[in-house]
């Protein structure tokens, strides 16, 4: 029984490394794929303040139900937002000796090691902020203080880089909610990011991006799309409801070279829209799940979430940022937290690296390109989505298309349920109706080749 235990623990232990291996950027460079080759779905959480303001107690608790709820990637921070540098963790320590970047006290870091061995041990990836942006350019909104300059950015980076070069699940990104002002802010962050490429031994070992402000057209590609250390962009859409912003990530789509894309901060669950929660309310559910469709759909490579109670991690002590409804314990199991993961299993139901936006295959121009429909499908046409904000009726593009050889499905984003739909064969014009229609009734619809053996979709 003995020898039997020890071969047991020998295979777990090797199959343990297998499937946490480091995540790449995939062959054709479009996508994240796991040490196997496998697809990854990025389906992070926000979880900014959460080594800051919550124990180890709670650090398990909200990773239990985040793993439970289907997510894969949390994003988190090392030198917090919120008066960060100066307002210590739960257990009393601050992240800098001095107010030093060149002097980290590692005992404030031993809640982040405690962070990332939990979130192993439940296949779950930290994307790592080593700082938030304030520390480079407070703004108006920041509490800062401002204490990075290119030469302690190198040395920070390098500094943290080799206190984590060794962890499989870490994803790394720099910036933290600013833009660069000017060419010195730009070498703050190359050099943070060289600092920790340096640490790591090399920009194989370390996959990393950046974390913007809201911009029109480019977010970390504006600054930072030619460096080597920077393996796929990201955004930040912001947290309005007015915008197509899904545009952003087919500006990003067509850049060279070719790199991933995502929205890393879309519009929150129950935020402020825009800031202003007295004239304007609070997001809501199908607000949420149609700027993630739309940007899926547009070519991001996953989606971020976020819950405006959670990623502050307020709770009755602590003051609130911006009207959040209830404290972040009570918020982790709000209607889009249970919901994302039907998006994730219906990416990955289908072949996935073959994926491409096809705009094309919709047969008129929206009028509304907010709530636009959107369309993505299988480089080979082997399989077609279409995402329906409002559960409009759509039109499909018959040269587009050229056959109506293909079995429908309509699948719900609030429940994960698929269900037969129509046969194309029997409509005049391709015109597909969904089981119902209007605010919160967003549906997507599935054309898979008549000869595909794919399950229902969201089956894996």
């Amino acid at each position: 029984m003995k020898k039997q235990a020890w071969i047991y623990f020998v295979v777990a232990l090797i199959f343990h490394q297998i499937s946490f291996a480091q995540l790449k950027v995939s062959d054709n460079g479009r996508f994240l794929s796991q040490a196997d080759g496998s697809p990854f779905f990025w389906m992070a959480d926000t979880a900014w303040e959460l080594t800051h303001r919550c124990n180890r107690e709670e650090i398990i608790m909200y990773l239990d139900k985040r793993k439970e709820q289907g997510f894969n990637v949390i994003q988190t921070v090392a030198l917090a937002e919120l008066d960060g540098l100066n307002t210590p963790n739960k257990v009393g320590d601050k992240p800098l000796l001095d107010l030093d970047p060149a002097k980290p006290n590692s005992s404030y870091f031993e809640i982040i090691d405690f962070l990332l061995s939990e979130a192993e041990s439940r296949g779950i990836y930290i994307a790592l902020l080593p700082t938030w942006g304030d520390k480079v350019f407070k703004n108006s909104w920041g509490v800062g203080p401002e204490v990075f300059t290119p030469e302690n950015a190198r040395v920070f980076g390098e500094w943290i880089g080799n206190r984590y070069k060794d962890r499989q699940n870490i994803i790394w990104v720099i910036g933290g909610d600013r833009n660069p002002r000017d060419e010195t802010d730009v070498s703050v962050w190359n050099a943070m990011a060289e600092g920790i490429v340096t640490a790591c031994g090399g920009t194989d070992k370390a996959l990393m991006t950046f974390h913007p402000q809201p911009k029109a057209n480019g977010g970390s590609s504006t600054w930072f799309h030619q460096e080597s250390w920077l393996d796929f962009n990201m955004h930040q859409t912001g947290h309005c409801n007015t915008e197509p912003v899904y545009e952003r990530i087919t500006h990003d789509y067509a850049l060279l070279p070719i790199k991933p894309v995502l929205d890393g901060e879309p519009l929150y669950e129950r935020h402020p829209l825009c800031f202003n929660a007295l004239e304007k309310g609070y997001s809501t559910p199908e607000e949420i799940r149609r700027i993630m469709y739309q940007n899926v759909f547009a070519g991001g490579f996953g989606q971020t979430y976020g819950c405006h109670a959670v990623w502050q991690m307020y709770s009755p002590e602590k003051e609130p940022i911006n009207g959040p409804l209830g404290p972040w314990y009570e918020s982790l199991d709000l209607p889009v937290a249970n919901q994302v993961k039907h998006l994730k299993d219906l990416m990955l139901s289908r072949p996935f690296y073959s994926r491409i936006p096809t705009p094309g295959l919709l047969g008129k121009t929206p009028a509304d390109l907010v709530y636009a429909p959107i369309a993505t499908g299988d480089r080979e046409g082997s399989y077609y989505m279409v995402y329906l904000p409002r559960g409009e009726a759509v039109v499909l593009n018959r040269e587009f298309l050229n056959s109506p050889d293909y079995t429908t499905w309509w699948y719900d984003p609030r429940s994960g349920v698929a269900m037969p739909g129509e046969s194309m064969g029997n409509t005049s014009n391709w015109e597909l109706s969904p089981p119902s229609s209007g605010t919160g009734q967003d549906w997507v619809l599935i054309l898979d080749k008549k000869d595909a053996k794919w399950k229902a979709p969201g089956k894996l």
